[in-house]
This record gives C-alpha cells, sequence and structure tokens, in this order.
C-alpha cells in the first residue's frame, strides 16, 4: 500500500535492514568501521562503513521512498550532495545550466570546477524559458541545475517546464530541494533526474546536524551516485543519521508552524514604513504567487526584507534580542542575517544585484518562537 509522506517519516525504523526480525520502534546505531564478512548469510553484505553503513541505509531507504526515486546517498554535509552532483554528472570541459539565484556554497563550488576542471557554468535566470531555450540549443550542457524556491530571491521555478526543457535537450536536471523539502515537494515527480538537500536544515530540524542527501530517479542514476560517493567518501556517519532521525517525524507539523509564524511577520513587516519591499511566496504581492501555491504544499518559514536604508538594516541586525544572526535555516529559533555579508558573501554586488539582492536585504528564517514575541523583538530593534 502506497502511504503518505507524513506516514512514512513516522514509521522510520520499518526501512531499516533486518526491521521484520528486529521489530524495533528506532533503529540502533551501527558506530562501527568494519564489518565481519564470515559472519555474513544474507543478501546485503557490509564490509566497511564508508560504503555501507545499516543505520545510514534506514535513512537512504526512507528518502528514496518519499522522494519517489530508485536510490539515495546521504552525505556528511549539504554541500557534499552537490559536490557529489558534480562529481557523478561532470567531467572535464563540461557544461552545466544553472539558476543565477543559487546558493552561496554552489556558486563557490562552480568556481572551482570552472577553475580546476574546465567546467563551463552558464548563469540564467529560469524565469527565462526562451533564454534557458538558447543556452541548451546553442551548448552541449550536461547539467540543468535549481533550487526552488531560491534562495536568497525566493523566485518559485515551474519544475515541470524546466525538466521538459532539459530532456528535450538531453540533459540531466537537478533540483535542491532544501528549503520546500519532500513535505511539500517531491522534484522526480515533477520531472527531474536528481533531488538534492540538506538535511541540516528542516528535515533535522534542531540545528543539531551538518548533513545532506541525494536520490537518484533510476537505478543507472542510483549506481553512479553510490559508485563516486564510496570513492571519493561522502557517505555520512551512522552517528549524525541518528540525529537527522529524531526530527524527521515532526516535519510536517513543524513545516506547518514555519509558515504560519511567517506569513504573519511578513504581512506584519509588509505594512511597516520602513520596509522598501518584503519577497515571501505566500503573500499575493510575489509574482510566482499562484505557482507556489500549486507546487508546493506549505510555504518554507524563510523570506526576504529590504530595508529602505543599509543603515536600518544593519541598526536592526545589530539590535535583535530573540532573533540571532546566523546563517542556515529550518531550525526552532529565529534567525536573520543580511546575505551580502554571510550566506552570499562570495557573489560580486553585480551578481547580487541581478537577483534582487541588495546590501539592505535581510534574510529572514521564521522559527517556533511565539510570534506576539517576534514582533516585539521587531519593534524595539528599529526603535
Amino acid at each position: 500500500m502506497k502511504k503518505h509522506v507524513e506516514t512514512n517519516l513516522s514509521h522510520i525504523a520499518k526501512f531499516a535492514p533486518f526491521a521484520e526480525q528486529t521489530g524495533a520502534s528506532h533503529f540502533p546505531i551501527y558506530n562501527t568501521g568494519t564489518f565481519d564478512l564470515k559472519k555474513q548469510d544474507g543478501d546485503k553484505i557490509y564490509d566497511y562503513t564508508r560504503s555501507d553503513n545499516p543505520t545510514r541505509e534506514m535513512l537512504e531507504n526512507l528518502f528514496t521512498e518519499v522522494e519517489g526515486g530508485a536510490g539515495c546517498v546521504c552525505t556528511h554535509t549539504g554541500i557534499a550532495s552537490v559536490a557529489l552532483l558534480f562529481e557523478t554528472t561532470l567531467k572535464a570541459n563540461s557544461h552545466i545550466l544553472v539558476e543565477a539565484d543559487c546558493y552561496g556554497g554552489t556558486f563557490r563550488l562552480l568556481k572551482i570546477f570552472e577553475e580546476k576542471y574546465n567546467v563551463t557554468v552558464h548563469f540564467a535566470n529560469f524565469l527565462e524559458f526562451d533564454k534557458m531555450e538558447e543556452i541548451l540549443k546553442n551548448n552541449p550542457i550536461d547539467l540543468v541545475l535549481c533550487e526552488s524556491p531560491t534562495n536568497p530571491g525566493l523566485k518559485i521555478i515551474d519544475l515541470k517546464q524546466v525538466a521538459a526543457l532539459a530532456k528535450q535537450n538531453n540533459a540531466l536536471f537537478a533540483v535542491d530541494n532544501s528549503l520546500a523539502t519532500f513535505i511539500s515537494q517531491q522534484p522526480l515527480n515533477l520531472g527531474a533526474d536528481f533531488s538534492l538537500f540538506s538535511t541540516t536544515k528542516y528535515i533535522s530540524g534542531h540545528g543539531a546536524v551538518v548533513a545532506g542527501a541525494i536520490v537518484a530517479k533510476t537505478e543507472e542514476l542510483a549506481k553512479e551516485i553510490h559508485y563516486y560517493a564510496n570513492a571519493g567518501g561522502r557517505s555520512q556517519n551512522p552517528m549524525d543519521v541518528y540525529l537527522i532521525t529524531l526530527g524527521i517525524p515532526t516535519l510536517k507539523v513543524r513545516m506547518a508552524e514555519h509558515e504560519k509564524n511567517s506569513i504573519i511577520i511578513a504581512q506584519y513587516l509588509e505594512k511597516q514604513d520602513y520596509i522598501a519591499k518584503v519577497t515571501h511566496p505566500s503573500l499575493e504581492s510575489h509574482p510566482q504567487h499562484t505557482l507556489a501555491k500549486e507546487q508546493m504544499t506549505y510555504i518554507p518559514g524563510l523570506f526576504c526584507v529590504d530595508f529602505k536604508t543599509v543603515e536600518l538594516a544593519e541598526q536592526f541586525i545589530e539590535n535583535t534580542k530573540i532573533f540571532g544572526e546566523k546563517c542556515s535555516f529550518g531550525s526552532p529559533d529565529s534567525r536573520v542575517e543580511i546575505p551580502a555579508k554571510i550566506s552570499h558573501a562570495t557573489f560580486s554586488k553585480e551578481e547580487l544585484a541581478a537577483i534582487g539582492i541588495s546590501d539592505s536585504t535581510v534574510r529572514f528564517s521564521i522559527g517556533l518562537e511565539n510570534v506576539e514575541d517576534l514582533i516585539k523583538d521587531i519593534e524595539q530593534a528599529v526603535e
């Protein structure tokens, strides 16, 4: 019987090897480097944790199921899943088409692949399909990559349309699903070949671990990511897997609360005279508001605000008491940052301007606090 995502998240242990034999409601941590081959007689043989580990296999089986894929690799960081994607799909002199509004870590990694492996990176606005089509027709693109929603610009990309365009031009299509997560959208079901995400954020939900995952659509691609993960040592350790499993069962309720609180804060800020613009996909002022509602079940609790002056933005960051000035998102605590200074510091001013980000842009990640306390903290910070 096909089950809903939240049902599978509430029964993680059933995805573990030997689950039927033990009946455990939570699977043990196989915190070991090696396994004795002489003592194994099952279908799956374990030899070295870098290659395979029963604890990690549980999480990989779960992610494969909820994303609708054929196989998964859990990685030791979120950016490691991006690196594994590149190692699997790119080679020297490859071409890649990337949404210009991408995570700062992805941007930095792309620059390394450009410099060391002569990979040609084509940046584009994925809302401009004519320009994307022109790049795909005129260049031997191996991989198309985007986030949706994008970070920090909060654009909503039509994943079905991009998937169709990539397929027409014989390119693989990968989606960074870190912001929406699989509780809101499953990119593989919308046509993507890979769905990758940082489990550091909403999926683990507690800010206690850094980790990532990549899920492949086909058996062939699943074998490839597993091969390169083993060869390059990208796989996640069992203890971090365990920390992630503690937060996963509550993902649905947390995402609903993040969304609710963030909408209240965004609507409040939109009415303030010191704010120039609020970019939140749940607001009707957002240009892809309708697509966001159609493509996602929950809107993430992350959004951007443009203060009227740089000085006001910096004053706000300096004076908040509840909001911490922290990178990352998806934790129970609310946090703010100026992307140009922290998460996207590797972008030039021109590159940031092209995706609508300035020195007065503040990125909000709304947590699970009482929303009245958050509004009071905003009020005192701008006095």
